[in-house]
């Protein structure tokens, strides 16, 4: 078992023996050398579990390394044993994320008392703190509140509230906007002292969009650079001596401004923070990933100054912040600090993974019911497909796995309008590829054989907990649109061979391809829209040979898309798809969706059809990366001319498209 957290922020270690026995640990300068009326606080951070306990994927149905607070874990134990004082926290995004997450909502429930798993594994790990992600109102504010009762450690959330005052302070917040911990200090001639240690949380005000449906007319969202300026004061004047920001929020740009959904920056800068733990873009802090960043040394892994990190995602790092203290008349203050993330797993140049720690058994034992319960569920097969649903050239070419979820969306909302006022609109379907590479790594593609379907690939083909929403759009916002999803593509040189093609600034999850309308995209032509959705080339034309039933699509012409509620609320800032156009909104995930589908076909032809395509460009090529699995099906692509590149770094497989 853990140890309560009274005891880590107490705990005087030498050199020791690590969780596995097979080292010694060392304790950190700062403890070994503190002085009198010094002491080294050490602040261990995860982020991004999203129900990530076990280093198993249930989308793959096999064991991994590079996953699991059951992994991070076993890095805890061995990290609290090389500092004096130790605090603990989660920074949110814990309770959504795979199948156990939907298994727990969907199917077992969650009643008064009932404990959720992830919170159960967090519970035997000892966590100090936690905030809340924007993925933890998924399943609604009941489950979310039922879950959290269970946790023995406090959950802070300062911007959310259930009803909004004057000003910040006077919020009903849903949860208690901050924490003062009263602890315990050991300095460095062993003598201990009290501190008071302020935990403040704070989470994307884009929730009232992203989950609008859960959430509207029951919570309203503040910004959290404002949010973090109300409470600073009123915890100071509550005693605290230091205070840590937990941020879930990305390390965005330092311009502050209103609503911001990356606001760390400008968090970092407010006095009275002494540290910020950020997250929610699933990146690495400190890393070179930041290197341009303004207000950031990713060298120091500071901001402002400011000590932070950031701990991956599914519990791939343990984020690290370092503080030495000084005893300052009756209370504490940072006299230095250092940062860094430490990676449960590493790859290897031949791009084999190699475990840097072993399970915590404890951690494993706590959810083994669970697991089990999550195994049988996502293994019952609900139909068959005819061809193999693969995510390999989801942004070069027109995709099975996208296919198959605009086939589904589109086959319900069609029996959705009947008898609207819509029926009779021509209606699209708009679906974009959630596990493409990128930073999830060469393996984090979708990749199901022809055969039988379970649910464990329903949710491997839509990896979120969306729920379905039509939109009605004109033909000039199905243009913007689709010229918005085409801002994946770097502009390309006509001519020029070997030029990247993809912008590794946008998301996969951006990139929506629409089906029902034939189209091209021009290269040769800049992108209308930045990776974010700001317009920044007006007169720019990507999109080309836009047409319906064979015809060109008129501007005024009327259309109904299915979507989901993410990006009918504004996720992603497409033109048509801001919360202002939605005729319809399911009751039904996109994910149950699918599955009705393939129960009522029993077998389902995935088949892309070839709706788009690059436009020529003689004697241009370009460049992408893409899993080295992606060989097995260069045969089945249509509409693309494709070569076989060879290796790229990272385990990835490198392609040539010939234009």
């Amino acid at each position: 078992m853990a140890d309560s957290p009274s005891v880590h922020l107490s705990r005087r270690a030498f050199l020791s023996g690590t969780a596995a026995g097979s080292a010694l640990i060392a304790l950190h300068p700062y403890s070994a050398f503190a002085a009198t009326g010094q002491a080294h606080l050490r602040i261990l951070e995860t982020t991004d579990l999203h129900v990530h306990v076990y280093p198993y994927d249930y989308y793959a149905d096999r064991a991994v390394d590079t996953v699991g607070l059951a992994r991070t874990a076993s890095i805890i134990d061995a990290i609290r044993a090389e500092a004096t004082n130790t605090l603990l926290v989660d920074n949110g995004d814990f309770l959504q994320g795979n199948p156990m997450g939907d298994y727990i909502a969907y199917e077992r429930g969650m009643k008064d008392g009932d404990m959720h798993p992830v919170i159960q594994a967090m519970n035997t790990v000892g966590y100090d703190a936690a905030t809340i992600g924007n993925h933890e109102f998924n399943y609604g504010l009941d489950f979310l509140l039922k879950s959290a009762a269970g946790a023995k450690f406090p959950i802070v959330l300062a911007n959310i509230a259930t009803r909004a005052g004057g000003n910040p302070r006077k919020d009903t917040t849903l949860f208690k906007p901050y924490a003062i911990l009263d602890r315990m200090m050991t300095d460095g001639a062993g003598n201990m002292f009290p501190i008071k240690v302020g935990i403040i949380g704070f989470t994307p005000p884009q929730v009232l969009n992203w989950d609008r449906k859960n959430l509207e007319g029951n919570v309203t969202a503040r910004d959290i650079v404002a949010t973090a300026r109300a409470y600073v004061p009123e915890m100071k004047e509550a005693g605290a001596d230091i205070i840590i920001a937990l941020s879930h929020s990305g390390v965005g740009s330092a311009d502050e401004s209103e609503g911001m959904e990356n606001a760390s920056v400008p968090v970092a800068g407010i006095d009275g923070i002494d540290a910020v733990v950020t997250g929610h873009s699933h990146l690495v802090f400190p890393s070179e990933t930041f290197a341009d960043h303004a207000a950031v040394d990713s060298a120091a892994g500071t901001i402002h100054g400011k000590p932070a990190t950031m701990g991956g995602f599914w519990g791939s790092h343990l984020g690290l912040i370092d503080l030495m203290l000084e005893r300052d008349g009756a209370g504490w203050r940072v006299v230095t600090s250092s940062s860094e993330a430490r990676p449960i797993s590493q790859r290897g140049e031949d791009r084999s993974v190699t475990p840097l720690v072993e399970d915590n058994a404890a951690v494993i034992a706590s959810i083994a019911k669970e697991h089990a319960d999550t195994l049988a569920y996502v293994r019952r097969a609900v139909g068959k497909t005819s061809a193999p649903l693969h995510s390999y050239f989801a942004l070069v070419a027109d995709d099975p796995s996208v296919q198959i979820v605009s086939i589904a969306q589109k086959w319900y909302i069609g029996q959705m309008m009947q008898g609207s006022a819509y029926e009779g609109l021509p209606i699209l379907s708009a679906a974009a590829p959630f596990k493409a590479g990128g930073r999830g790594g060469p393996e984090y593609y979708t990749d199901v054989p022809a055969g039988a379907v379970a649910i464990k690939n329903v949710a491997d083909l839509y990896l979120y907990p969306n729920t379905v929403r039509a939109v009605k759009v004109t033909g000039a916002q199905v243009k913007d649109w689709l010229e918005r999803s085409a801002g994946m593509f770097n502009q390309v040189t006509p001519g020029d061979s070997d030029q990247p093609l993809l912008n590794p600034e946008f998301p996969s999850y951006n990139f929506d391809v629409i089906d029902g309308v034939q189209y091209r995209i021009d290269l040769s032509q800049p992108s209308k829209f930045a990776p974010g959705g700001e317009m920044q080339n007006p007169d720019a034309n990507r999109i080309t040979d836009l047409s319906f039933d064979g015809t060109p699509v008129a501007p005024d012409q009327e259309f109904i898309i299915a979507t989901n509620n993410y990006r009918a609320s504004g996720g992603g800032a497409f033109p048509g798809a801001m919360g202002d156009t939605t005729v319809f909104e399911a009751p039904d995930t996109n994910r149950d969706v699918i599955v009705r589908y393939i129960v009522e076909q029993g077998t389902i032809n995935p088949s892309a059809d070839g709706n788009w395509s690059f436009a020529p460009l003689p004697g241009t090529s370009v460049l992408f990366q893409t899993g080295p699995q992606a060989r097995s099906y260069m045969a089945d692509l249509r509409g693309i001319t494709i070569q076989d590149a060879g290796d790229a770094a990272d385990g990835f497989a490198q392609f040539r498209i010939l234009l």
